[in-house]
């Protein structure tokens, strides 16, 4: 056995900068949320975050909606400069204004909704796309503004709204002031129906709160993705409050389908053609 014991010869490598000796990996691969797969991260961006093997949707922010929906993924955006003026100089673990000004740095937008304009499949439409990177998607007094105005634009110009929803609610550092949107959006969509436009509404993952108790189910069709959570209180909320177990998919998309609240599940790689289809038949 003298063999196992003889001294070993030194490695020959060059010695030089160590981060060149290894293979660099990081960001090549992602993880799937669904099946916990390591997929190549060019196909899940090349399939708009959705999994290869199990057909998971991964969340997608707002500029990536809009390139998703939009011809060649180029459209015109609308009241950019909107922001929030703190109006309860809120603070709770650290200023509402210093908690904008982050988010605004990490998102590169002014708040949690873009407001755009483009073509969807040959035909002009106003898209409002929420950004639930910004406080969570909340709703606060300018993503009901962006809304109220595209609801606007679109009356004006005898356009289709589309609004793709992804929030957790009312922001709650504007307290009542946010709560006022859901009101002052119905008002708006209200006018939008008077004028026979139609009105798409997008429920992606996740859409609670006051966005699912006002605009966000106020459709003349309302769609879904698969697996999107879609409901006023959390389940554990619920089951918190009630005291017994929910049924299973409870606030899933397929489970709100299965109970009438919604009008279909659409896999987002058909979410363009099937919006198409939809507005040829309530506008044509």
């Amino acid at each position: 056995m003298s063999w196992f014991k003889r001294d070993k010869p030194e490695a020959t490598v060059p010695r030089g900068d160590e981060s060149e000796r290894h293979i660099r990996t990081e960001g090549l691969w992602q993880k799937c949320e669904g099946c916990r797969q390591i997929i190549w991260k060019k196909e899940f961006d090349t399939q708009w975050n959705v999994c290869p093997k199990c057909g998971n949707h991964g969340r997608l922010d707002a500029v990536q909606r809009l390139k998703l929906l939009m011809d060649e993924g180029a459209y015109d955006e609308f009241d950019a400069g909107l922001t929030s003026s703190d109006p309860l100089g809120f603070v709770d673990s650290k200023p509402y204004r210093e908690r904008l000004e982050r988010m605004r740095e990490a998102t590169n937008l002014s708040d949690a909704l873009i407001s755009a304009a483009g073509k969807l499949e040959g035909r002009p439409v106003h898209i409002c796309s929420m950004e639930p990177r910004f406080i969570g998607g909340s709703m606060g007094c300018v993503v009901g503004e962006k809304i109220a105005r595209s609801i606007e634009r679109s009356i004006s110009q005898r356009t289709p709204l589309i609004i793709v929803s992804a929030s957790g609610g009312a922001r709650m550092q504007e307290g009542a002031i946010s709560l006022m949107q859901m009101a002052k959006i119905s008002a708006a969509l209200m006018r939008l129906d008077e004028a026979r436009l139609p009105y798409i509404s997008l429920l992606t993952d996740p859409t609670t709160g006051g966005v699912t108790a006002s605009y966000a189910m106020l459709g003349d069709l309302n769609i879904a993705e698969p697996g999107a959570l879609i409901g006023f209180a959390g389940p554990r909320v619920i089951e918190q409050t009630i005291r017994q177990k929910l049924p299973e998919g409870f606030q899933r998309s397929e489970f709100l389908l299965k109970h009438g609240m919604l009008d279909a599940v659409v896999p987002r790689l058909e979410l363009k053609s099937y919006i198409a289809r939809a507005l040829h038949l309530l506008q044509d």
